[in-house]
């Protein structure tokens, strides 16, 4: 039962017994899928119009924790509900899981029955309105950048995160019989989201011992969201069903490559790249240039929905293959933006700031918020930098820390009026309370350093 599955399908095969279990998940801020496990019966009977969930989905910490500040709910307010609304297109089996489908579900305020601003899909939803008002479709496509290790979460986590041992030896950049080793966790992950309708293109050895890029094609920007986070997640389940650790965490060591989650951008109309002109320089459109000059003038406001953690902001180091300067070239790895297929119809733009530990709908949205904001205001893209960015002075840089990325966000006044007010507080409060928490932490780093020596 390959691709998405109509409401149809879906009833059919639970009565065939072929579907017991369907998952209606919603998105919560980090990216991750939260939701129920349904009865197949109860799902196609009642709960596919829709069900319910806590509203502090949308006002937790990684830990899942409750912290003060957030406006939309607190202990004050009694933690309500929101409706978890199917979104009956994005149906589809879940053939790492036996006997399982699953559904997406917009949130929806529980009184008004609106969407609920704040929530990732919302705030996506928001972005493309505004180009498809300009006549324009985006389509973007991620790349999924994690490390396997060679042991479990479970077996990890006793250890203290302290016998973190690579699945590989070596760097396995494009290493074909080092990725040979690799194909109990690959093969099936490839195979499984392609049979979910997920349509997946490859998968190679990353430029470190352990690492790994899956490759999924491109489409509307929302699909391509929707891709990611269900990708994400079966990574981690089927790394789990083969004894093994899969993690997305930017930079889980000081002394070995970050990973990242680039994200490729181009805006169609009448179904073609309105971003390609094969009269133009590097075929580039005077559309495509305005974009690209927004998302270049607006990348500090927007860093924070690209590298929204602490531990984000340790992959922006030189010689890294991660950028650590806000402009253009073309096809050049140490910039912030890449030109790819330079004059083809396949021309676009790689934003190369995000981690691999990025929410894809938010990140997708603020990069929209940018580029559109450059077309609307006839931004002049400067000329491509050339040679080695990281040596390039005197050229805006990448937020250095969550903490300025937070505070340049809280000013934005492109956001506050791209996504609006209670978006930009609302998650600039999510930035505050991972700043608070590991303020608050005592690292092994300052037990190494202080302990006899201070």
């Amino acid at each position: 039962m390959p691709g998405l599955m109509t409401f149809e399908d879906l009833k059919n095969a639970v009565e065939s017994g072929t579907i017991d279990t369907v998952l209606a998940c919603t998105i919560d801020m980090q990216g991750r899928l939260m939701g129920k496990r349904f009865v197949g019966h109860h799902f196609v009977n009642d709960a596919w119009e829709e069900t319910h969930c806590c509203n502090y989905l949308l006002a937790t910490d990684l830990e899942m924790a409750t912290p003060e500040g957030f406006a939309a709910t607190s202990w004050k307010a009694g933690y309500g509900d929101y409706i978890m609304k199917p979104d009956l297109s994005t149906i589809r089996p879940m053939p790492w899981l036996e006997g399982t489908a699953m559904v997406l579900c917009d949130l929806l305020d529980h009184h008004s029955h609106a969407e609920v601003e704040h929530a990732p899909r919302t705030i996506l939803k928001k972005q493309i309105a505004r180009a498809e008002a300009m006549g324009l479709t985006p389509y973007t496509a991620t790349e999924l950048e994690f490390f396997l290790f060679e042991k479990s979460f479970k077996e990890i986590a006793k250890s203290g995160f302290r016998d973190l041992t690579p699945i590989s030896d070596y760097n396995e950049d494009y290493n074909i019989f080092q990725t040979t080793k690799e194909e109990a966790i690959m093969r099936p992950l490839r195979n499984h989201l392609y049979a979910a309708g997920i349509p997946v293109e490859n998968t190679k050895g990353e430029a470190e011992a352990g690492q790994e890029e899956l490759n999924i094609k491109y489409g509307p920007a929302m699909a391509t969201a929707d891709h990611h986070a269900i990708a994400k997640h079966a990574t981690k389940e089927i790394a789990w069903q083969q004894g093994h650790a899969a993690s997305f965490l930017p930079k889980w060591q000081a002394d070995r490559v970050g990973s990242s989650s680039h994200v490729h951008q181009s805006l169609w109309k009448d179904g073609k790249n309105a971003f390609f002109d094969p009269e133009a320089e590097h075929g580039m459109s005077d559309l495509m240039r305005s974009y690209v000059a927004g998302q270049i003038k607006y990348a500090p406001d927007i860093t924070c929905f690209l590298a929204p953690y602490v531990n984000s902001y340790k992959r922006f180091q030189k010689g890294s293959f991660a950028p650590t300067k806000t402009v253009w070239s073309v096809d050049n790895r140490t910039a912030g933006f890449r030109l790819c297929g330079e004059g083809s119809k396949a021309v676009r733009i790689e934003c190369r700031i995000g981690g691999s530990d990025l929410n894809p709908y938010l990140a997708m949205a603020a990069l929209l918020a940018a580029g559109l904001a450059g077309i609307e205001e006839g931004l002049e893209l400067a000329p491509p930098i050339t040679g080695d960015v990281y040596e390039t002075a005197e050229v805006v840089e990448i937020p250095h820390s969550l903490r300025d990325a937070t505070e340049t966000l809280r000013n934005s006044k492109l956001l506050r009026a791209a996504m609006g007010d209670w978006v930009v507080d609302h998650y600039t409060r999510a930035a505050e309370v991972e700043q608070e928490d590991f303020d608050s932490a005592v690292t092994d780093y300052e037990l190494r350093r202080g302990f006899e020596r201070a």
